[in-house]
């Protein structure tokens, strides 16, 4: 079972538009998109998963999207630093709150916006950059985590972050992912390391559908991805859908709200 940081979107909005999902002039529900992420919480816990909650900050509608926050590996807390100035306060508020849990802190020392890019996959930490994180935090967190690094270069802004265009699944397929969202010479890593990876749609990706998060069984990912659930379900896995269709409008689904917390 899997311990989870998230963050409630109190003050979720969309407020400014620092990828191609925002869009500062359309409506958004902030009750929904506390009902959906409170869903979405309620769903970990009876999979047996534990779920604690950083406070929400006033000023920081991004918050939610936990994942963003921090890399956690063997007690180890990589803390994040953001590209862009209107989610810069995230980062020490996430690495505060591991400091006051007992974790061993770092702070950065190059752009890299946490699990959104750095994705442990079993052996290997799985690294995008080309939109968020730079080359520079691919290098700091090997020499943090100790742990192989596979740097992967994103081509498309759509999918803007590593982990909204390739889950981590576990099992036998290791991971499923966008071929579209990598330059030619990733594609290739990721078919090498991967020979039996599920090889996602566009059409499920667009709704986020590799957002997704995997205990090795259950597949927590976008109900609206229906093409990707039939085929997790085709390769042995439970796909359990959840309707984040409001933080969708940020650009965020399962994974963004889900910093996995490694002890």
């Amino acid at each position: 079972m899997s311990r989870y940081l998230m963050c409630r979107p109190t003050h979720f909005a969309v407020d400014y538009a620092i990828n191609p999902w925002m869009d500062p002039t359309a409506p958004v529900d902030a009750e929904l998109a506390v009902a959906q992420w409170s869903t979405l919480a309620r769903t970990y816990r009876e999979l047996g998963h534990t779920v604690e909650e950083i406070d929400p900050v006033p000023g920081l509608p991004d918050m939610v999207f936990a994942a963003n926050g921090a890399t956690v590996i063997d007690g180890i807390a990589l803390g994040a630093q953001f590209r862009y100035p209107e989610r810069a306060a995230e980062g020490p508020a996430y690495l505060a709150w591991f400091e006051r849990a007992g974790f061993d802190t770092r702070e950065a020392k190059a752009v890299n916006e946490g699990e959104g890019d750095l994705l442990l996959a079993g052996r290997y930490l799985l690294a995008g950059t080309g939109f968020r994180t730079e080359l520079a935090a691919h290098a700091q967190a090997q020499e943090v985590f100790g742990r192989p690094v596979i740097g992967l270069q994103l081509v498309d802004p759509r999918f803007y972050h590593l982990d909204t265009a390739l889950c981590f699944l576990g099992g036998r397929a290791g991971i499923a992912y966008l071929p579209e969202a990598f330059s030619p010479g990733s594609r290739e890593v990721l078919r090498r390391l991967y020979p039996d990876a599920i090889v996602a749609d566009m059409a499920d990706a667009e709704v986020l559908g590799l957002n997704a998060v995997s205990d090795g069984v259950n597949v927590v990912l976008p109900v609206q991805a229906r093409g990707f659930a039939a085929a997790l379900a085709a390769r042995g896995y439970r796909p359990v859908g959840v309707d984040l269709s409001e933080l969708r409008k940020a650009g965020g689904g399962p994974k963004c709200c889900t910093l996995v917390v490694r002890p």
